[in-house]
């Protein structure tokens, strides 16, 4: 019987950080099944989901909080195969717009009226073409459990759109 995890990592950015956890990961017979990873602000950060044999599992999680000794912060969710569930419709929102505080806010208020979950969200500020100030950019996939959830996220989105002076594209794939 397999046990899935799920770690977050965090630690000052240097060669190896990578190989510290693949290894361990391998050490115990785990299987690396996806990550998004990332240097932000100086820091190494990332997410892996992995599986491993059940009867691996606490020795895999200790030897992955050993690694603190190394600087790298580790942090592990364990999940059964039951746990994971149909993620449902999935559609992609772009953002982009003068960058400015709460965006995000006004754009997750409206996923969390309806029900949206966010599956991923990777978000950055770039210099606007032409000497026009910063831009906010974010992508973001979501699923919702309907057609219909999706349509009525898109109303509200275009509603806001103006008030946030940011253009918002959904894109369900369809």
């Amino acid at each position: 019987m397999l046990t899935y995890i799920v770690m977050t990592i965090i630690g000052a950015d240097r060669p190896g950080l990578v190989q510290l956890v693949a290894t361990r990961l391998a050490d115990h017979r785990g299987n690396w099944l996806e990550s998004r990873m990332g240097r932000l602000g100086g820091q190494f950060a990332g997410i892996v989901r992995a599986e491993v044999e059940a009867d691996k599992a606490d020795e895999l999680t200790k030897a992955l909080h050993a690694l603190e000794v190394d600087g790298l912060r580790v942090i592990v969710h364990t999940e059964s195969e039951a746990e994971h569930a149909a993620a449902g419709l999935a559609a992609t929102l772009s953002v982009v717009g003068q960058d400015r505080p709460g965006i995000l806010r006004a754009v997750s208020a409206v996923f969390t009226t309806h029900a949206v979950n966010v599956e991923e969200l990777s978000s950055e500020r770039v210099s606007a073409p032409m000497g026009g100030g910063t831009l906010f950019q974010a992508t973001i996939t979501v699923s919702a459990t309907s057609a219909e959830a999706l349509a009525e996220v898109q109303s509200d989105l275009e509603k806001i759109a103006t008030d946030l002076m940011v253009d918002l594209k959904l894109d369900s794939g369809d």
